[in-house]
C-alpha cells in the first residue's frame, strides 16, 4: 500500500512533498514582497521567475490562481504579474499505474471492455487532469480526461498557500482588496473537481452554441463520465501555436479571432454564461479555421441584471454618461463606491471596450506596445490607491480575466476585424428579462447544478 500512495504522489504524503516544494517559495517571496514595501532591496525579477518555476511544475490549482491575479490590475506587483501571467499546464502526465487504477475505480474492474482500444499514453496533461485517446465498441472515438490523484486534498493545501501568500500583501498593500476574489477562485476551483459538473456544462453549451456553426462543442459519453473521469467526443484539431506556426493569411487569421468571439460571448450576452478560462489550451483550431472548445470546468452562471449591468456601462463610456456608468457598477456588484473610484475604474473600462466603440475594421489593440495594458493598469492602480481602494465583487471576476485572456489571443493572432459590428450583433435584441428565461431553459435542460459558495 505504500507504494501505491507514493506512485500517486498523494494521500498525506502527497501533500507533505506539495507543501514542502511551495511553501518555502511561496513565504519566501512574500517576505520579499514585505521588505522591497519597507524599503529592503530585492531583485523582484530573479523571484518572479522562482515563483513560476514552483508552480508550473506542479499538477494542481495553484497555478490557475497565479495566473487568474496576474489579470487583476495591482493584484501582485509588476515583475511577479509578468512572469506568472506565462503559467501553462505543463507538467509532465501520470504514468500507467496510475491510469490504470484510476480506470478501474471509475467504472469497475472490467473497465477494458467499455473500449475497443485505450491508449496507454496521455494525449495531454493539464492543471487537474490528463487525456487519454480511447475508441468505443461501436468505432467512436473518444477523449477520457483522468482527475490526477487527491486532488481535494491538493485544492485545499493550494489555497492555504495562495491565501497566505496574497493576504501578506494585502496587508502590506490594500488597494485592490481580494476578498471576494479569492472566494471566487475557492468556488470554481472545486467545481472544477467534479467533472460530472463539467459534463453537464459541455451539454450546456452544446445547447447555447447549436447555431454557432463555426464554434464545436464535443458530447460527453454519459454512460463513461464519474466525478473523476469525463469522456467526450474526440475533435480533431490542431493548437493553435501550430497554426500560427504554418503562417496562416489574414482572412484564416480573422475566421479563428471569429469563432473565438462567438464561442465566449455568445453564450454571455444570450445566456448569462461565461468560459472563465480563455487560455489557448482549452481550445483547438478545425480544418476550417473554426474552433473546438474542449475545456469546460470554469464556468459561471450570472443573473440577467449582471449582464444588464456590462451592456450598460458600455453605453454608458460610449455617452459619457456618469449616473449610468454608477448604476451599472452597482449592477456589476461593486459597493460603497465613490464618484472619484468610478472615474479610475472608467479607464480600465475604456481600455477594455475600446475595440467595440470604433465602427471599423481594426486590431484588437492598435498601440505596438506589448506592454501597453500593463501601463494602463498601473495607472489605474495609482487612481484606485489615490482613491481609497476598491474590492472587486465576485461576478465580476471571470468576465474581465476572459477578456484580458482573449484579447491576449486575438493580439497573438493579428486578427482584423470590425468589433463593434460583432459586439452590436450579440446585443441589439438584448432583452434582460428574455435572457433570463432562455437561461433558466437551458440550465434545466442539460441539467446543470446549483452553483457553489453563491
Amino acid at each position: 500500500m505504500a507504494q501505491e500512495w507514493d506512485l500517486d504522489n498523494s494521500g498525506l504524503f502527497g501533500e507533505f512533498r506539495r507543501m514542502v516544494r511551495t511553501s518555502g517559495t511561496i513565504g519566501g517571496i512574500a517576505a520579499r514582497i514585505a521588505g522591497h514595501k519597507m524599503g529592503f532591496r530585492s531583485d523582484k525579477v530573479m523571484h518572479a521567475g522562482d515563483l513560476k518555476t514552483a508552480l508550473g511544475g506542479l499538477k494542481g490549482p495553484l497555478m490557475k490562481g497565479a495566473q487568474l491575479l496576474s489579470t487583476i490590475p495591482g493584484a501582485l506587483p509588476e515583475e511577479y504579474a509578468i512572469e506568472l501571467a506565462q503559467l501553462q499546464a505543463n507538467a509532465p502526465p501520470m504514468g500507467w499505474n496510475f491510469v490504470r487504477r484510476r480506470m478501474a475505480s471509475e467504472l469497475g474492474p472490467n473497465w477494458e471492455r467499455n473500449f475497443r482500444i485505450f491508449g496507454r499514453e496521455a494525449s495531454a496533461a493539464a492543471s487537474l487532469g490528463q487525456v487519454h485517446r480511447a475508441v468505443l465498441p461501436d468505432g467512436r472515438v473518444v477523449a477520457c480526461k483522468l482527475q490526477y490523484p487527491d486532488m481535494k486534498a491538493t485544492v485545499e493545501s493550494d489555497l492555504r498557500q495562495f491565501r497566505m501568500a496574497v493576504g501578506l500583501f494585502y496587508r502590506i498593500d490594500s488597494t485592490i482588496q481580494q476578498d471576494d476574489v479569492l472566494e471566487e477562485l475557492e468556488a470554481r476551483l472545486y467545481e472544477e473537481l467534479d467533472y460530472t459538473r463539467e459534463a453537464a456544462n459541455m451539454r450546456l453549451y452544446r445547447l447555447m452554441l447549436a447555431n454557432a456553426p463555426d464554434v464545436t462543442v464535443p458530447a460527453p459519453i454519459e454512460h463513461l463520465c464519474t466525478k473523476r473521469l469525463l469522456t467526450m467526443e474526440w475533435v480533431n484539431g490542431r493548437g493553435i501555436q501550430k497554426v500560427l506556426d504554418a503562417n496562416p493569411d489574414q482572412e484564416q487569421r480573422n475566421m479563428m479571432a471569429r469563432s473565438l468571439f462567438h464561442a465566449w460571448y455568445i453564450p454571455l450576452y444570450r445566456y448569462g454564461v461565461i468560459h472563465g478560462d480563455p487560455h489557448m489550451g482549452n481550445f483547438t483550431v478545425r480544418d476550417d479555421y473554426g474552433i473546438n472548445l474542449l475545456d469546460f470546468g470554469a464556468i459561471r452562471i450570472f443573473p440577467a441584471s449582471f449582464v444588464q449591468g456590462i451592456i450598460d456601462l458600455y453605453r454608458a463610456l460610449q455617452t459619457n454618461d456618469e449616473d449610468l456608468a454608477y448604476h451599472a457598477y452597482q449592477g456589476l456588484g461593486f459597493t460603497n463606491m465613490s464618484r472619484d473610484t468610478m472615474r479610475v475604474l472608467n479607464e480600465w473600462a475604456r481600455f477594455i471596450y475600446e475595440p467595440l466603440m470604433q465602427d471599423r475594421v481594426r486590431a484588437i489593440q492598435e498601440d505596438n506596445d506589448p506592454q501597453y495594458g500593463r501601463v494602463v493598469a498601473e495607472k489605474v492602480y495609482a487612481g484606485l490607491k489615490r482613491t481609497g481602494g476598491v474590492r472587486p465583487p465576485r461576478p465580476f471576476v471571470l468576465v474581465d480575466r476572459s477578456a484580458i485572456g482573449l484579447g491576449s489571443v486575438f493580439l497573438r493572432l493579428r486578427a482584423r476585424l470590425n468589433w463593434y459590428r460583432l459586439f452590436q450583433e450579440m446585443i441589439e435584441d438584448f432583452d434582460s428579462a428574455k435572457l433570463a428565461q432562455r437561461q433558466a431553459a437551458a440550465v434545466s435542460e442539460a441539467r446543470v447544478p446549483p452553483p457553489l459558495g453563491d
